[in-house]
């Protein structure tokens, strides 16, 4: 995708003048609070994951996920009801993924949330999958590029992190 006009675009999810330079305060307390439980949840599946990561269109997916087998996954991460009645955009998430999923918090109900989409409820110590959606397969050229864009995104912020504690490159090396 390179030279695309969205490929540099992207509003860093690095902060580097706040306290957590991985808030980059466009969230809610309750967002973040899903956000945290959806990291846990797949950390522990030994998913790779980056929050808010512009996808080719311009939008951002509140989360994009790989499984281990390369299965593409976006969370839209919905803090209220009001903040999924509001959203009348995420239909468009659907070409870039495999899978598409909500998550909220236990207190919005979960019958608001389209039924061909996953569900799950989640908190800052973790998610639980409700439900889960039929796969519609990515094409082998768009999974290509939607891999290469996370781990261009990965890279970079790795890059902003280790420019930000003094660290280079090379403090990472194992001999090669």
């Amino acid at each position: 995708m390179t030279g695309t006009k969205h490929e540099y675009s992207a509003m860093p999810i690095v902060n580097l003048t706040r306290n957590n330079p991985f808030e980059d305060g466009r969230q809610s307390l309750r967002a973040l609070a899903v956000r945290s439980g959806m990291e846990r949840y797949f950390t522990d599946r030994a998913w790779v994951f980056l929050p808010e990561l512009t996808l080719s269109s311009g939008r951002r997916a509140d989360i994009m996920a790989l499984s281990p087998q390369g299965e593409v996954i976006i969370v839209e991460i919905k803090s209220s009801l009001a903040d999924l009645r509001a959203d009348t955009k995420w239909h468009e998430y659907r070409e870039d993924c495999d899978r598409l999923w909500f998550a909220t918090l236990g207190d919005v109900p979960a019958d608001a949330f389209p039924q061909d989409t996953g569900f799950l409820v989640a908190d800052e110590y973790g998610a639980e999958l409700h439900r889960d959606c039929e796969p519609h397969k990515l094409n082998a050229a768009r999974r290509k590029a939607l891999h290469l864009r996370f781990a261009r995104a990965s890279a970079t912020r790795l890059a902003r992190c280790c420019a930000h504690a003094g660290l280079s490159s090379s403090d990472f090396s194992n001999g090669d």
